[in-house]
């Protein structure tokens, strides 16, 4: 076999694998789409994975979950350790649903064991499509790389009207007004984005303080919605949630 048949074999293998993918991803969304239509209204929590049960942002993602939960609200989170399983540990003990969409990488992302639903994705675009498709607010806490990705994702969604505007709520000014910082100081001077971009983010340090600041934002989504008739069913269990938290009459 010269080395032309070889070379066309091997174009082969690689067109016969990229088919065979599109298939894969194809069934992640189905499968996403399918398992999670009845979820929400829902937060979802960012956040390292990398931070144990005795850090205070651990804690206080717990709490806020737990209190969120108590509501009403679903919590979805990226299924692992760290941040994530502080949220689904306490949407776990409030009796919410707790959603985790886990990811398979060789390092890091251990399902954690607080999940009572859980989906696992090979691809992390089709997880994030699946953490923001299903989420009413993002509670990001401090985290690396994977979470910033996650909120400049959603940041550009919003900002270039690929997505309705929804609450983005950074916990823990320590961590995060750096960046806001820097933000403003460098890249709002440099026109590279406008001082309007920065209003798509709100800060936030304690979990009281997050609770208030998801029922604000769920008020005004609710308060636009009843505009429109008829009412979604997800927008039913909006009111009820909020009408127990005593923000609607």
């Amino acid at each position: 076999m010269n080395s032309k048949e070889l070379r066309l074999i091997e174009e082969l293998k690689i067109k016969q694998g990229d088919t065979w993918r599109v298939l894969k991803i194809m069934s992640e969304f189905v499968q996403g789409f399918d398992v999670l239509a009845h979820v929400g209204p829902a937060i979802t929590f960012f956040g390292s994975s990398r931070l144990t049960s005795e850090s205070k942002y651990y804690k206080d993602a717990y709490r806020t979950a737990f209190m969120l939960g108590n509501l009403g609200f679903h919590i979805i989170t990226g299924g692992g350790p760290g941040i994530m399983e502080a949220a689904n540990r306490g949407a776990k003990d409030a009796g919410t649903l707790s959603v985790g969409l886990n990811i398979d990488i060789p390092t890091e992302q251990v399902a954690n064991p607080y999940q009572n639903l859980s989906l696992k994705f090979d691809y992390f675009f089709v997880r994030k499509v699946m953490l923001l498709r299903y989420s009413t607010a993002y509670l990001i806490f401090p985290g690396g790389f994977g979470t910033f990705d996650e909120l400049f994702e959603a940041l550009t969604l919003i900002q270039t009207g690929k997505s309705e505007r929804f609450p983005i709520i950074l916990y823990g000014g320590e961590y995060w007004e750096p960046l806001i910082d820097y933000m403003n100081r460098v890249m709002v001077r440099h026109g590279t984005i406008g001082e309007e971009d920065l209003k798509l983010i709100s800060l936030c340090d304690s979990p009281e303080e997050a609770v208030k600041k998801v029922l604000e934002e769920m008020e005004r989504l609710y308060k636009d919605a009843v505009r429109k008739e008829p009412l979604s069913p997800f927008i039913e269990r909006l009111g009820k949630i909020l009408k127990g938290a005593g923000v609607l009459k």
